[in-house]
């Protein structure tokens, strides 16, 4: 009490000698989540209705100062934040329906990803690019969209940011408001920093985290400082190398923080020190501890607000919601490409001058385009034009081209595999894409595809691929026990496809294909029998669409996959083993098959997916070696080997099949779930001869238990079938491939 009482009487003082009205200046600190806080503070000033002539902040203080010179309230600042998941806007977590078509396919299944730049592997410059976090404060800050000085805005306004190469303090007050926020807010190692006006700037709180006296330099007669950074670690508390280095950081930044209380007229200090910059899953208990803290200043607010005159000010309010309003677009304005052209860019957008979108539709069309790897950042504003908006997009071309991935896997039939990815740009045409997977591990494989993408128009792609896997199988009608099969599958393919809405995919191709399948346990003499040692030229047509918002255990969306091959040619004659079912030769024949998958979730915990799948050989198959082969659960099958809970690969095979799988998931709590799966199939010659869907019907059921995690999801299930007395214990670490 004492305290307040001392302040309310140095404020009087203070304004006591100024006959004009005097200007009020707020001072917002950095601190990452801890600047939650700062809400509170802004809640309880308008509430003694203070007006505030000029703010100032740095990183976080940047952010919520940048909002309310916008023109919103601290109610709605509230909202904004407490709707916002800061940890996937900082991680630049790209919803997997805005990706394209080729990294959704083939870019997928790695949980490192590491830029390689003039033949050196290198670590990236933050956690993320922060392109969600500039798309989110260029959504939210849309109704200043046209004001470039920030001294013109609804509040005065100025930022603080660091140049990383001189180490020196950089005004921010001028230009793109969302940029110069995300350049203050640019905390190093968790954000990249940002190219501003030719300087790169990284986290304002390096250079000056509390901006007092570039407030006093703007002619305030009161400033009034809310200061939420920590203090020092103690001994005890320097525990790592992390914390010491910390520490060190810290050192200037508390040094000259203290400088800066000295100047100020009411200092503001909520007791946040338990919490840290990343503390964002606990924003309640700072805000309601910023409003605690700012209602014991509520006498010395009272008494600026009177000396200021002001009885009922307007208070803040944006009237509707900015990142939902929809506008035409009539012109379109792209600068910053040099090795893409524009039909190339706004192809990637899915944008062109007639469409009507919103800012939150630009974000998502902007992170479909920074998907691609190809650009840093990707900045946009609006003007007003001659019959909607002009958009100006602004595009910094990345100048890493080339990125190595790692992943790990393992599952019962593949064992342990060690993925590596390379994915190179711009090797011969400026809109080519090579991704190169080599497992290493118990069976060494490789995927190889390139492709050069026209996006709406005609592409052309080259693939190459090497699988193989040992498993002991009833692999023909010869068999009545399993024996052991060593399965190897080279396949080269050209084909032409069509890209649009970064889900769907169709074309046609042809595949030149290697295949063996040999054993050394069918005879008793050791002798190795080899089923099928040939080569097959097949033409094929596909298409794909793919809607679902994760690749492994999805929640929403659909997904349908159907490929026709017609086998034409092959040496099949040539060199079998008379054991084998193959030395009948090679007829022609094709195949079509299908899948279909639809993923829903209700009540935010229980997820149903449904999966529904058939195949049918067109024309008489003489061989075996191209049946459909339902069993175990494996999801990275070559040729026809399809997965069917309640049996071991390849128990059930035919020329046609249809099977449905039915998958109950309910999350647990975060990243967790337990599932409870059906699935009912018919293999046949012909299924559906005679109309006799329902004969024969195999079933099979599995429990289990997933987890998400950065390698993929982790899987164990048990899985039987009534049908015989074999059991399964299921286990997979990682994505598939």
């Amino acid at each position: 009490m004492k305290k307040i009482l001392t302040l309310v009487f140095s404020v009087w003082l203070l304004v006591g000698f100024s006959q004009d009205r005097p200007k009020v200046g707020l001072v917002l600190s950095g601190g990452g989540a801890k600047g939650f806080a700062h809400i509170g503070v802004l809640k309880e000033l308008e509430r003694a209705n203070v007006k505030i002539d000029y703010i100032g902040g740095t990183s976080m203080g940047a952010i919520i100062g940048g909002m309310y010179a916008a023109g919103y309230s601290a109610d709605q600042i509230e909202a904004v934040i407490r709707d916002i998941d800061f940890l996937s806007v900082i991680q630049d977590n790209v919803p997997r329906e805005e990706t394209p078509y080729f990294e959704k396919v083939f870019l997928g299944k790695t949980a490192v990803t590491l830029p390689v730049k003039n033949g050196n592997i290198g670590l990236p410059l933050g956690l993320s690019k922060g392109q969600n976090v500039l798309n989110l404060l260029t959504e939210i800050l849309s109704p200043v969209d046209e004001t470039s000085d920030f001294s013109e805005l609804p509040t005065p306004f100025f930022c603080i940011g660091t140049d990383i190469e001189t180490g020196q303090e950089v005004v921010l007050e001028d230009g793109s408001l969302p940029l110069a926020l995300r350049a203050s807010a640019s905390f190093p190692t968790l954000l990249n920093p940002v190219e501003v006006n030719g300087r790169l700037i990284v986290d304002g709180g390096v250079a000056n985290n509390f901006p007092v006296d570039r407030m006093k330099e703007k002619g305030m007669d009161i400033i009034i400082g809310v200061n939420v950074q920590g203090t020092l670690l103690q001994r005890d508390e320097l525990t790592s190398v992390a914390s010491l280095l910390s520490q060190i950081v810290n050192f200037q930044m508390y040094r000259k923080s203290d400088e800066q209380v000295e100047k100020l007229d009411v200092h503001i200090h909520p007791d946040i020190n338990e919490y840290t910059v990343v503390s964002f899953d606990d924003k309640d208990a700072i805000l309601k501890e910023g409003e605690r803290t700012a209602k014991q200043f509520r006498s010395v607010f009272l008494e600026i607000a009177k000396k200021q005159g002001n009885r009922n000010i307007v208070s803040h309010s944006i009237k509707s919601k900015p990142r939902n309003k929809r506008f035409l677009i009539d012109r379109i304005i792209l600068r910053g490409n040099k090795n893409y052209t524009q039909d190339y860019v706004l192809g990637k957008l899915r944008l062109k001058e007639g469409d009507s979108v919103s800012y939150k539709e630009i974000s998502q069309k902007i992170n479909a385009l920074t998907a691609t790897k190809s650009f840093q950042r990707v900045d946009y504003s609006l003007e007003k034009s001659f019959e909607g908006r002009k958009l100006n997009i602004t595009v910094k071309e990345n100048d890493i081209k080339t990125f190595l991935s790692f992943g790990l896997h393992y599952d019962n039939l593949y064992k342990t595999g060690v993925l590596l990815n390379y994915n190179h740009k711009k090797i011969f045409f400026k809109n080519d894409e090579l991704s190169f997977d080599v497992v290493v591990g118990d069976k060494i494989r490789y995927d190889l595809e390139y492709l050069i993408d026209n996006g709406y128009l005609l592409s052309f792609g080259v693939s190459s691929r090497y699988n193989s896997f040992n498993s002991g199988v009833l692999f023909n009608e010869n068999n009545l026990n399993k024996i052991n099969v060593a399965y190897r599958d080279f396949t080269n393919k050209f084909y032409l496809q069509t890209t649009f809405s970064k889900k769907t995919a169709f074309g046609a191709g042809i595949e030149l294909k290697s295949l063996k399948v040999s054993s050394d346990t069918f005879l008793t003499n050791d002798e190795e029998t080899i089923f099928d040692q040939s080569v097959y030229f097949n033409p094929y047509a596909f298409l794909h669409v793919d809607t679902h918002d994760k690749s492994a255990l999805p929640t929403k969306g659909f997904s349908i996959s159907t490929k026709f091959r017609w086998f034409l040619l092959s040496n099949r004659n040539e060199g079998l083993n008379d054991f084998a079912p193959g030395s009948i030769g090679f007829n022609q024949y094709s195949q079509i098959d299908g899948r279909l998958s639809f993923a829903k979730t209700f009540w935010d915990k229980l997820t149903f997916q449904f999966i529904s799948e058939a195949g049918f050989t067109l024309g008489e198959e003489d061989s075996e070696i191209f049946d459909y082969r339902l069993g175990g659960y494996n999801q990275n099958y070559i040729n026809n080997f399809i997965s069917f809970y309640g049996y071991d690969i390849s128990s059930l095979s035919d020329q046609s099949f249809l099977k449905s799988e039915f998958h109950f998931r309910y999350k647990l709590f975060e990243k967790h779930h337990f599932g409870v799966l059906a699935n009912y199939g018919r293999i046949g010659k012909n299924v559906l001869n005679r109309g006799e869907l329902l004969n024969e019907v195999k079933s099979g059921y599995a429990v289990g238990y997933s987890i998400e995690t950065l390698l993929g999801p982790i899987e164990l299930k048990y899985a039987w079938s009534p049908d015989h007395d074999d059991r399964f214990w299921l286990f997979n670490l990682g994505f598939w491939f």
